[in-house]
């Protein structure tokens, strides 16, 4: 089991990143939440992974924090929850928010990450009730999305990302539309989700 990586960061492709370490390039697929954390091309970055072993190959999911990982291998349990929608979710919403929505029973809250219907987000909230809060880590860690801005030209991944997270194309635009011009990958991604989870 692959459960941590230090590298550097050679592409970034939302959600996908390749991370260097030791020669080795490793392609790591990453929730906005971590995407929003990375730092740029060539420096360092220490990622919690998860290694996923499937009949088509195998997979690495990376995460900023122990907490995003926890939450993430507590949400691959559910039956219906694919790693793809697992990242959606966690992209759509902090370890916390998650946290809490299942908690509170809310899952008009969860519904609202592409991928995700009622009856989902029902047994999402019944399956994790007495489990989500047991497996997150105590550490008193609490992220907080900041990016610097990047060129304009970063518009198509930020449509890219929004449409490998399950919006179609027509959502995305319409998400990005009011985004400035000289909006950054990340906080693009950011400020576009934000959009989407008030619709």
């Amino acid at each position: 089991m692959i459960g941590r990586l230090s590298g550097t960061v050679l592409e970034k492709n939302p959600p996908q990143i390749l991370l260097d370490v030791g020669g080795i390039g490793y392609e790591v697929d990453v929730p906005m939440s971590t995407f929003y954390h990375l730092p740029a091309l060539g420096e360092p970055v220490v990622l919690h992974t998860h290694l996923a072993v499937r009949e088509d190959g195998h997979f690495l999911y990376g995460f900023f924090s122990v907490e995003e990982r926890a939450a993430f291998r507590q949400l691959i349990k559910v039956s219906g929850i694919g790693a793809r929608t697992a990242l959606a979710v966690l992209s759509g919403l902090s370890v916390n928010d998650l946290a809490q929505a299942v908690a509170l029973q809310e899952t008009a809250r969860i519904v609202k990450v592409p991928g995700i219907g009622k009856k989902t987000a029902e047994r999402l909230v019944l399956e994790l009730k007495d489990k989500l809060g047991k497996a997150l880590p105590h550490t008193g860690a609490t992220l907080t999305a900041t990016a610097p801005g990047a060129p304009a030209d970063d518009r198509s991944d930020i449509l890219n990302a929004l449409m490998a997270l399950g919006y179609n194309e027509k959502e995305a635009l319409r998400a990005t539309k009011d985004l400035p011009p000289d909006t950054g990958v990340s906080v693009g991604i950011r400020e576009a989700l934000k959009v989407l989870a008030k619709v």
